[in-house]
């Protein structure tokens, strides 16, 4: 088995227990959601301290890594494949439901880019309080690495760079998974 994360669940810090999903490109919206006045689209989240070392992980050094994910383009293609697919997918959709998608996929271009060493800043929480309230187990983190190494063979991402990625994101698992 290849090696495992969850670290892509990092943004599902906003999830309002009841929202809807209007389509896997809309944040979820009730009436009675508050949305951020810093990032559009996005439903507000309590104030927490922001720092890169929230992504969980430290860079990799130079930006050999970033240009193996083809550079932003890339890492935004293999993000929101990662997303379309957890969405889709039967095993993870009940925890993508009443997500806020639109912070997800913000976040996690950001913390991809970070760790990539493509030079960006990590806006996101720290990876325990996204995930405290989620309940994820190791069979949701199983599900999400299988989408995310579908979405970064199909960005082209060789295997072993892949892998390499992987196991940067893998200590994670101690912050994610919480049962």
């Amino acid at each position: 088995m290849r090696l495992s994360i969850l670290a892509f669940l990092t943004s599902l810090a906003a999830m309002p227990a009841a929202a809807q999903v209007v389509s896997p490109d809309e944040a979820p919206v009730r009436s009675a959601d508050v949305m951020s006045t810093e990032y559009p689209n996005e439903l507000a989240v309590d104030p927490y301290l922001r720092s890169n070392a929230n992504a969980g992980a430290a860079p990799f050094q130079g930006t050999a890594m970033y240009q193996a994910f083809h550079g932003e383009a890339g890492v935004a293609r293999i993000v929101d494949g990662l997303v379309r697919r957890s969405v889709a997918d039967p095993r993870l959709s009940g925890i993508f439901a009443a997500s806020d998608l639109v912070r997800l996929r913000r976040t996690l271009k950001e913390q991809f880019c970070y760790i990539l060493g493509g030079g960006c800043e990590y806006s996101g929480r720290d990876m325990a309080a996204a995930h405290a309230q989620m309940g994820a187990q190791a069979a949701d983190m199983g599900a999400l690495v299988e989408n995310l190494q579908a979405s970064m063979s199909e960005e082209g991402v060789p295997f072993a760079t892949q892998n390499r990625f992987l196991a940067k994101l893998a200590p994670m698992k101690r912050d994610v998974v919480t049962r």
